[in-house]
C-alpha cells in the first residue's frame, strides 16, 4: 500500500510578502538599470565607431568617470535584480525590468528641462495597464530554481547561434541594421545571464562551497562581461531608439522562454485568460516601444543640438 502524499502550500501571507518583496526588489533594480543606461549613452557618445564589439572600448571607456560611475549604479542594479530572481520566476522579474523606461523618462526630463509629451503620457499608462494585466491574466508561477544539463545545453546552443546571427547581421549587415541588432543580440545575453543568475542563487542556497564546485557562477561572470561589451557597442553603433526598444523587448521575452521551457515556470496558456494575456503583451509592447524611442529616454533632442 503506498503511503499517501501531502503536497505543502505556503501559507497565504508567506507567499504575498515573497510576492511583495520580489516586486519591489525587481522594480528598485529596473530604476538604477534606468540611470546605468542614461550615464552609459552619454558617454559612449565619445568612442570611435570602429570600436564597436572590441576589447579596445572597454578599455577607453575606463578613462571617462561617468561610465565608471555607471557600473556602480548598475552593480547595485544587479545585485538587486539577482535577489529577486532568488526569490521569484523569471518571467516575473524579467518582465518588470521593462518599468525601467518609465524612470528613464522623468530622469530624462529632468536632465533636458522638457516635459513629457501626450505620447510619452500614453505610453506610460500602456507599459503600466499592459505588465499589470499580464501578470494578472498569466498568472506566472515559480518553476525549479535550476535546470538540467541537457535543458542548460540546448538553452545555451539556441541562445548561442541568435546571438552569433544578430552579430553578425551587425558586423556585415547594412549600416542603419547594426544598432538593433546589436540590441537584440545584447537582450538575449542578460536573459541568458538572468537565468545563470537564478541558477547561481539556487546554488548559494546549497552552501557556497557547493556553489564555487558548479560550472554556472563563472559561466555568469563571463556572459556577464560580454553582456557590457554587446550594451556598450549597442548604444555606441547609433542613437539610442535604435537599440533601446529592441533590447528592451527582446530580454523579457527569451527570459520568458528560458523560464518556461528550462526551468518549468507556468504561465496561461489556454481559455479566455490567455486572449487577455496576449492583448496585454501587445498593449505592452506598444508602451515599450513608444516610451524606448522617445525624446526624453534617448535624449535624442539633446544629441541634435549639438554642434
Amino acid at each position: 500500500m503506498k503511503a499517501a502524499v501531502f503536497h505543502h502550500h505556503p501559507p497565504f501571507h508567506r507567499v504575498l510578502a515573497t510576492q511583495s518583496t520580489v516586486l519591489a526588489l525587481s522594480l528598485a533594480a529596473a530604476f538604477l538599470y534606468a540611470l546605468t543606461s542614461v550615464l552609459q549613452h552619454t558617454a559612449m557618445r565619445v568612442i570611435p565607431a570602429e570600436r564597436s564589439m572590441r576589447p579596445r572600448m572597454l578599455i577607453d571607456l575606463l578613462r571617462h568617470p561617468r561610465w565608471l560611475l555607471s557600473n556602480v549604479v548598475d552593480a547595485g542594479g544587479y545585485v538587486l535584480q539577482f535577489l529577486a530572481l532568488r526569490a521569484g520566476s523569471l518571467v516575473v522579474v524579467e518582465t518588470l525590468l521593462v518599468t525601467g523606461l518609465l524612470f528613464a523618462m522623468p530622469l530624462g526630463a529632468a536632465a533636458s528641462h522638457r516635459r513629457p509629451q501626450r505620447l510619452d503620457w500614453l505610453a506610460t499608462v500602456a507599459v503600466v495597464a499592459g505588465l499589470c494585466g499580464f501578470l494578472v491574466a498569466g498568472r506566472p508561477e515559480t518553476g525549479a530554481g535550476n535546470t538540467s544539463r541537457t535543458g542548460w545545453i540546448v538553452t545555451a546552443v539556441a541562445s548561442g547561434v541568435l546571438i552569433a546571427v544578430f552579430v553578425l547581421l551587425a558586423e556585415r549587415g547594412r549600416p542603419q541594421w547594426k544598432a538593433p541588432a546589436l540590441g537584440a543580440a545584447t537582450g538575449i545575453v542578460f536573459a541568458l545571464t538572468a537565468a545563470l543568475a537564478k541558477a547561481s542563487g539556487h546554488l548559494l542556497d546549497r552552501g557556497f562551497v557547493h556553489t564555487a564546485e558548479s560550472w554556472q557562477p563563472y559561466a555568469l561572470a563571463a556572459l556577464a562581461a560580454f553582456g557590457v561589451l554587446a550594451s556598450q557597442s549597442a548604444f555606441q553603433a547609433g542613437p539610442l531608439q535604435a537599440s533601446l526598444p529592441v533590447l528592451t523587448i527582446t530580454e523579457p521575452l527569451v527570459a520568458a522562454v528560458i523560464g518556461v521551457a528550462a526551468f518549468h515556470e507556468h504561465i496561461t496558456t489556454h481559455g479566455p485568460r490567455a486572449g487577455f494575456e496576449a492583448v496585454a503583451v501587445l498593449v505592452l509592447a506598444f508602451g515599450v516601444v513608444s516610451l524606448a524611442r522617445s525624446p526624453l529616454v534617448t535624449g535624442v533632442a539633446e544629441e541634435t543640438r549639438t554642434p
